[in-house]
């Protein structure tokens, strides 16, 4: 026995003997589970549950509070005789964590994540079935959990050491990783920034686990199972991606049938992986929902494993039963009372026997080598194409998905309470994304081009306009060295392509990416990259003075975007992902979809060659009042929308430079409350919810919906919308307001500015300005990020040990240099 607390061990023996004893199974087996001939032990974890609602949040801390820990204290790792009921200790922590026991192939050993005695980070350790020989394989400032033995000795984890945090949540990310059998040699396997789970070996040698990714498209739908070979190539869907909503998690092959058993987490995941046991047959391909069959009626199981193609072993709080294929079941274990008093559950229920190992798959990496290879069969074959003409794709716009150095979700926050990405983007993509540059597609619609290793790249189908055709919303991944391809855009996994010879791209040597004009930025910003634009081409026109049409395109700051970012989101002049489904039909994302290319720059499909408009291919086009961007003013435009259309470009505006006015509501709802209530029956303008697509957000809209705050400008407060549109023109407003109720005489709310409560609101407004200038944001001189970044980016070693949280700290160079911590530069330290 062996015990990792401070009782002696003696003490800790008896202890232990007697509460597993407590929580013995007295029941005989019914004949229907009669476990299969071999099969008598199965070792299991005990520990509290994660304290976050969500699957992947039992590791690390809250970003919004380093001492609010995500796990509890109480760990033990355990054996259980299936056939006598007599449970025994391997491992005992009352001030610890024991998760994720993994049995070797030979049966004698268990690989397993431990939290040692008070520590703060779980690593992978290793002890004999028989309790001797525990010995720890990792350590550093990071988690290490989920394991599997490998077929070639080494280990596959996942691991917090992928050093990024939840685009959508308050908590640290943990990708694939792999190592050497004594925990040296720590290599990624993915570039996710999003998270990966519960990685298991496939019979033909391949790894299966659970891949969250959103890349322009819905948080809380694509969480789905995926296939990787054990060195990192060959990234390919397994089941799910194309099938909204079920976290697949804790899946592992049942032997000798082609199919896994796995939890089917009910929408975006219940804590701990609960779900429904279910199985799936990949064979008809990976969107067949037909195809998996559910088992359990509840869906409050996890950690199934099987011990014969028709019998499961899994835990269910704190019980561990046994589970038939038609849903019978026999709890053959549950926790003593003290414990389920404590919170303990029990997890991962694993047979202790011996297997044969899988096959091996050779490995591809060159880790020499600073990229890898992609080859596109043919761009115009896929799904949802309608309407693409071969030829139509002259090239692939390569970007760069990028992981978040902090994160936060922080109930009760005056500004970030439901929306998580702001202000990075107004209810459109949680992440930014870097513009590397584009390659050539042949006419036969082929393209075989280097990219670089190890990073998330996803590709948007551009016409001879650079407008795009198709656009991809998952990301793929190379491993140094790699050579991968595909046959199509969006391709059906279960279709053969049509015949075609030999690829045009394959008949010369790789391209290289090319990259923009350098005065373009690799990740776009709109104040400091955008609003110059449009300052010079539109704000003549629409400004808080004259808005023609009702737009203002000027850049005054409002409590937390700018006046012209409000109005293009808002109006959607722009179309980019917008949180929802993925596989958009074409030209339905991206520039060539977004009204604001009409306005500025309209080149869109149907229009004239280019080689019969001149040395300018733009200047025989009528734009709006013939407004004429030069093409780099173009580019930069279209390279903005196609990378999420975003107004910060910078990670370290989370949680900062937010400056809501503090307005007079209740006076506001008696004045303005018969023309400008929204639902429920409130006034309009409480909450702060800004996403347009939301039921319950305010509608104080002025033909810009949104909320009141909006409409407040902290540039220039007496040019507020929220003033300017209910003072009279003889006043100097703009006079929009008037009462519904045609009987009654159309004058304007505030007659002149003596008015009280045009006083009260400019007032508030003037507040919120001095704040801002005071805590300044991402755009303006002398910004100070939020401490939570600052922490971070010192705990990564980006930031020097000496920077302090209120020192002015340029946001930009320190996200490039966080994103420069994952690039693979073979050579370099």
């Amino acid at each position: 026995m062996r015990f990792m607390g401070f009782c002696p061990r003696t003490i800790a023996y008896a202890t232990c003997l007697l509460l597993l004893a407590a929580g013995k199974s007295t029941a005989a087996a019914p004949a229907p589970l009669d476990l299969p001939p071999g099969v008598d032990e199965i070792v299991f974890a005990v520990r509290q549950p994660g304290k976050d609602g969500h699957w992947y949040a039992n590791f690390g801390y809250w970003s919004f509070n380093p001492q609010g820990k995500l796990y509890g204290d109480g760990g033990r790792l355990c054996r259980l005789n299936l056939r006598t009921g007599e449970p025994a200790v391997l491992v005992d922590d009352p001030r610890g964590g024991v998760r994720d026991p993994r049995v070797h192939y030979d049966g004698r050993k268990v690989l397993f994540s431990y939290r040692r005695d008070g520590g703060e980070h779980y690593h992978l350790y290793e002890i004999n079935t028989d309790d001797t020989g525990l010995k720890q394989l990792t350590d550093g400032p990071f988690d290490d959990f989920e394991p599997a033995y490998l077929p070639d000795g080494d280990l596959v984890f996942c691991s917090s050491r992928c050093r990024r945090w939840v685009p959508c949540w308050s908590t640290q990310v943990a990708i694939l990783y792999r190592c050497r059998a004594d925990g040296s040699e720590i290599r990624p396997l993915s570039s996710n920034i999003e998270q990966e789970n519960t990685p298991a070996v496939l019979p033909d040698g391949r790894l299966l686990y659970t891949r969250w990714e959103y890349v322009d498209r819905s948080q809380v739908d694509y969480h789905h199972l995926w296939t990787i070979n054990p060195d990192g190539t060959g990234q390919m869907i397994y089941y799910g991606n194309q099938n909204r909503g079920t976290v697949m998690i804790d899946a592992v092959p049942v032997p000798d049938t082609g199919t896994v058993v796995c939890s089917f987490s009910p929408g975006h995941g219940r804590r701990e992986h609960a779900g429904a046991i279910t199985l799936v047959d990949p064979k008809a391909g990976p969107d067949q929902q037909g195809k998996a069959r559910r088992i359990t009626k509840e869906a409050d199981y996890h950690d199934p494993f099987p011990l014969s193609q028709d019998l499961f072993v899994v835990a269910r709080g704190p019980s561990i039963l046994l589970l038939g294929r038609k849903g019978e079941e026999r709890t053959v274990y549950t926790l003593p009372e003290a414990d389920i008093r404590a919170g303990l559950e029990v997890h991962e229920p694993r047979p202790i026997v011996a297997r044969r190992r899988e096959p091996l798959i050779p490995a591809r990496v060159e880790a020499a080598e600073p990229t890898g290879r992609l080859v596109l069969a043919d761009v115009h074959y896929g799904r949802n194409m309608p309407g693409v003409k071969r030829g139509e794709v002259k090239k692939l716009l390569v970007l760069e998905s990028l992981p978040e150095p902090v994160n936060f979700n922080m109930p009760g926050h005056p500004v970030f309470e439901v929306s998580w990405m702001e202000p990075v983007s107004l209810g459109g993509t949680f992440a930014l994304a870097r513009v590397l540059g584009t390659v050539p597609v042949e006419p036969d619609g082929s393209a075989n081009f280097e990219v670089p290793a190890l990073r998330s790249l996803f590709f948007v189908a551009l016409d001879e306009n650079d407008l795009a055709v198709k656009r991809m919303q998952s990301f793929v991944t190379v491993q140094p060295g790699e050579t991968t391809s595909c046959a199509g855009c969006h391709e059906p996994r279960t279709a053969t392509p049509p015949p075609a010879g030999a690829l045009a791209a394959l008949e010369r040597p790789p391209s290289r990416i090319e990259p923009f004009d350098p005065a373009i930025p690799d990740v776009l910003d709109f104040p400091r990259d955008v609003q110059p634009i449009l300052d010079r081409h539109c704000v003549e026109c629409h400004n808080p003075d004259k808005r023609e049409g009702r737009v203002d395109l000027c850049g005054d700051r409002t409590p937390l975007y700018s006046r012209s970012y409000w109005t293009i989101v808002r109006r959607r002049l722009v179309v980019d992902g917008r949180n929802l489904a993925g596989n958009r039909a074409p030209r339905t994302i991206g520039a060539s979809a977004s009204r604001l290319m009409d306005y500025l720059a309209p080149i869109r499909k149907g229009v004239r060659p280019l080689e019969s408009r001149g040395s300018d291919p733009f200047s025989s086009v009528k734009s709006h009042y013939d407004v004429k961007l030069t093409p780099r003013e173009r580019m930069t435009v279209i390279l903005w929308i196609e990378t999420g259309a975003v107004y910060a470009g910078t990670y370290a505006a989370y949680h900062s430079g937010a400056a809501p006015a503090n307005l007079p509501k209740a006076e506001m709802e008696r004045r303005c409350g018969t023309c400008h209530a929204g639902p429920p029956a409130k006034a309009a303008w409480e909450g702060y919810d800004a996403r347009f697509w939301t039921k319950k957000g305010p509608r104080l809209d002025l033909g810009e919906a949104g909320p009141a705050t909006s409409l407040c400008n902290l540039t220039r407060p007496e040019k507020s919308l929220l003033l300017t549109a209910p003072l009279s023109r003889a006043a100097g407003g703009l006079g929009i307001c008037r009462p519904k109720d045609a009987t009654k005489p159309a004058t304007s709310p505030f007659r002149d500015t003596a008015d009280p409560l045009y006083a009260k609101l400019l007032s508030a407004i003037r507040d919120a300005q001095a704040k801002l200038d005071k805590i300044t944001r991402f755009d303006m001189p002398d910004f100070c990020p939020n401490e939570h970044y600052v922490r971070e980016l010192k705990r990564f070693g980006v930031l020097p040990p000496n920077v302090e949280p209120g020192q002015p700290v340029d946001p930009y160079a320190a996200d490039q240099a966080y994103w420069r911590l994952f690039w693979h530069r073979p050579g370099e330290r």
